[in-house]
This record gives structure tokens, sequence and C-alpha cells, in this order.
């Protein structure tokens, strides 16, 4: 993969010497080239995140000590396109930092997880389109949008305890229109159910997600809908809501696809998982709203070997609030505010009410291709201060 990796580099760095003049512009990809006979396209681009974080924690070994960290958060090299016909699109998204790769275990063949995206796209029918390959699936809105095109420095804590984020399989899109400016959007997936990059599965059943939305209004300026704040600064009011359920049948980790692996005397303890999601977003003339609500559940969510006894595994049930806001203002800068609440269910998860408030703020330069970000947050667990996290970030997007 290393050498691959190196070829690439390579190939572009030869192609595109420093005394050439690129057809293209910061932030609209580092290669464009479309065939002669327009039977294949490529458009190549890299991005990553600098960040910076100081953590003061009102517990354990570090009471009262600031823990600081900086890091490269994110690094990607993209890659996309159509081969044969418009109507057949590929995305390929790499991951290269230490976060991005991190996971390899034995059902990774004890290899870095490299790859994030790996999926065609084939419009085989006026508006159906079959996805076929590694991607998100069509979970929570805020796991869906971008991590280049964030309101905040990152997510939240309910898509870090909820979302169902990567997984191999297919997908179904389609839209209609009820009349010229409402729109519906449809997609279900059927996938492998042990997130991305698995290579020693399928161990438990599998995975159905279905998703709709609905727009009112229309769709938003330049897909906002799925972009953090509104850099559009939209001229009328548009709206979407989703509704996502997602089943894992006999699940074998702790979130469904994602946490640990839920190991007994007999191999793997299996249980079936449901996810339900709604969310919405609003935007309106630099003004912008994002609320969402999870929850989970499972069939017997405390695992168990075969003569009934608990192995201290247990499926990670609950329910979760995002409510999320920010005006941007036509300077570019963008004051945000967020909060956060998971409630577990004690009972199993032994865990008490969480919650999180947050104050941002955001410089873009241009756009969401090249910004500053910056927020703190305040945290409590079981009504009681845990801690405080400042997290300064720089992103660019070629």
């Amino acid at each position: 993969m290393k050498k691959y990796l190196f070829l690439v580099v390579l190939t572009a760095g030869v192609s595109v010497s420093s005394q050439d003049v690129v057809n293209t512009k910061f932030g609209k990809g580092l290669i464009n080239v479309i065939a002669k006979d327009s039977s294949f396209s490529l458009k190549f681009d890299t991005r990553f995140q600098f960040l910076s974080t100081n953590r003061w924690d009102n517990n354990g070994s570090n009471y009262g000590k600031p823990l600081s960290d900086i890091l490269i958060r994110r690094a990607r090299l993209k890659f996309g396109g159509f081969a044969y016909t418009p109507k057949l699109k590929y995305k390929i998204e790499l991951g290269l930092s230490n976060r991005d790769i991190s996971g390899a275990s034995i059902y990774t063949s004890n290899a870095p997880r490299y790859i994030l995206d790996a999926v065609i796209k084939w419009n085989f029918y006026k508006n159906f389109v079959l996805w076929a390959g590694q991607t998100k699936l069509p979970g929570n809105r805020e796991r869906v949008i971008s991590s280049a095109n964030l309101q905040m420095v990152d997510r939240s804590l309910l898509n870090k305890k909820f979302n169902i984020d990567r997984d191999v399989g297919f997908q179904i899109w389609h839209h209609f229109k009820i009349n010229d400016n409402f729109l519906v959007k449809e997609v279900f997936a059927f996938s492998q159910g042990e997130g991305r990059n698995v290579t020693s599965g399928n161990l438990g059943g599998h995975q159905y997600t279905g998703r709709i939305e609905i727009l009112p209004f229309g769709n938003f300026i330049g897909k906002g809908d799925y972009s953090g704040g509104d850099l559009k600064r939209e001229k009328t009011p548009k709206f979407s809501l989703g509704v996502t359920y997602d089943y894992n049948n006999n699940a074998v980790k702790t979130r469904s696809n994602m946490g640990a692996y839920m190991e007994n005397d007999e191999g793997f303890y299996q249980t079936s998982i449901t996810t339900f999601f709604i969310d919405a977003m609003f935007k309106y003339k630099g003004f912008s709203f994002m609320g969402e609500y999870a929850s989970r559940d499972a069939k017997d969510p405390m695992a168990k070997n075969s003569d009934g006894t608990l192995t201290g595994d247990v499926v990670e049930v609950g329910e979760s609030v995002n409510l999320q806001s920010g005006y941007n203002f036509k300077n570019n800068w963008e004051i945000s505010g967020r909060f956060t609440t998971i409630d577990w269910d004690k009972t199993i998860t032994l865990k008490d009410v969480t919650n999180q408030y947050t104050l941002g703020i955001s410089k873009y330069i241009v756009g969401h291709k090249l910004k500053v970000q910056s927020d703190i947050s305040y945290n409590t667990v079981g009504g009681d201060a845990s801690g405080i996290l400042y997290r300064l970030q720089f992103e660019i997007q070629f």
C-alpha cells in the first residue's frame, strides 16, 4: 500500500511540474482530467487538518492538570470521476493519519485501515442509483457530512457514541418531486454489519438501513443540507428532515457495527441491535440550525456465555440529543453553539447522563476549503463537572 501511495504522488508530481499552468483553482482539486474520447474522468485532491487540544479533567489521576496534544487529525487522498459513461461514477478515499488508519486487528488481517471509501455509483434507471463497495451508511446527518465541511472542530458526542459509520455492501438511492419544490429522497442499504475494512467476516448476520428525507422548499445551494454552517447564505428558507432506521441482525459488536467485539466461550455473542435517528437542517441568510436524535436498543444487551453467565460486555444502549446552531456573518466569521446530552440505560451500561456544552468560532478564508476553527466545551457526567476541552484547528483542502 505504501508503494502504491508513493507511485500516486510521484505520478502527480511528474505530470504537473512547477513550470506548468494547471487548469484548475484552489479548492477544486489538484488534478482534473477527462479522456479525449470522454470514456473516463479523474479528479484528485488532498486535504489535512492540524489540531491542537488542551483538556482539564475533574477526575482520575489527571485531576486539575492540563493535558495537551498536537497532531495531524486527518490526512486524506481522494479520487473520483466517471468510468465508461457519466452514469457510472466512482469514489476512492484513503486516510493516512494515525487516527485514520488505527484499529488494525485480526479482523482486518492485522493491516492498517487505509481505505475509507471505495465505491461505484451506477445511475441505472431514471432517478435510481445503485452503490456498491465500502462507504458511509445513510445514518445520522452529522456523520454523513464530510469531516472537511463541519461547522465546528469535530462532530458531537452523539455522533461519537451512536453513529453507524462505514460498511461494505450495496445501497439503492432514489428521489422524486411532489411539486416544483417539494423533494423526497430515499435510500436503502444492505451491508456486512461489522464496519469498514473487515476481512474476516461475516461473524454475525447482516445490516439493513433505510432512510427517507423530505425537503419541502427544494434543494439547498451547493448541497448545503450536508455542509456545516450557512456559507452560501440561503436567500430563501431551506429545510430538510431525515429519518433513519437501522437493524443489525445478530450483531457481534457493542455498538452495532462499531465498538468492541463481544467474545464468549463459543466465539462471539450475538444479539440483534436497532439504531434510530431523526435529524433536521435549516438555513436562511447566514443562520443555520441542525438537530439530531439517536437511540440504540438490543434484543438482549448483556453478553453471555453458553451457560448463561455474563461475559462483562454489554451493548451500549441509550439515547441522545444534539442541538447545534450558528450565524455566519458576511465577512465569513461564524459563531456557533452546541448542546449534546446522552442518556444511557444505566441498568445495562452503568453510565450516568453525559452533557456537553460547546461554543465555537470559525474563520472561513476560502469556504470550508481553507479555514481556522476553535471551540471550547464544558462537560458534565451525572450532573457533576467532568472537565473542559479547548481545541484549535486549521484545515486546508486542495
